[in-house]
C-alpha cells in the first residue's frame, strides 16, 4: 500500500500570509493539529502546526511556520510513513508530486486503513505512532 492509496486528497492549507489567529481558527474548525503551507503555485514551502503556535511568535505563518518538512512521495510504501513519524515523532506527513502539495497522509489515515482490513506491514508498532 502507497501514500497515494491512504492520503487525504483535499487538504487544507495556508499560505505564508494567513494570519497566525486565523490558522489557530482553521485548525480548531477542522479539528486537526496542523496544516501545509504553500505558495501562491502550490508548492510545499513549510508546515505550521498547534507547536509552532504556542512555541513561536509572529503575526503570519511564515514567521511560526516550520521550513524543514518530512515529505514523501505518493509512491511511498505506507510502512516506510509510519517508520518516519515514529522516528522523527511527526503526526503528520506532506504528500507531494513534483514540488506541489497533492496529499496528506496523518497518522489517523494509517490508523484508518489498518481498521479496514488493509495489509500494512508495520514494522513500527502502531502505539508508537
Amino acid at each position: 500500500m502507497l501514500a497515494r492509496d491512504i492520503m487525504t486528497k483535499h487538504v487544507v492549507a495556508v499560505s505564508p500570509l494567513t494570519p497566525v489567529k486565523q490558522v489557530a481558527k482553521i485548525l480548531n474548525r477542522n479539528h486537526i493539529s496542523g496544516v501545509p503551507v504553500v505558495d501562491k503555485s502550490g508548492k510545499l514551502v513549510g508546515i505550521v502546526s498547534e507547536r509552532d503556535l504556542l512555541a513561536r511568535r509572529g503575526a503570519q505563518v511564515k514567521s511560526i511556520m516550520s521550513k524543514s518538512v518530512i515529505r514523501v512521495k505518493e509512491d511511498t510504501p505506507v510502512e516506510d510513513i509510519a517508520s518516519l513519524m515514529a522516528t522523527r515523532k511527526v503526526k503528520r506527513v506532506p504528500v507531494i508530486r513534483g514540488q506541489h502539495l497533492a496529499g496528506i497522509v496523518s497518522r489517523a489515515d494509517i490508523i484508518r486503513a489498518i481498521a479496514l482490513g488493509e495489509h500494512i506491514a508495520m514494522l513500527t508498532p502502531v502505539y508508537d505512532l
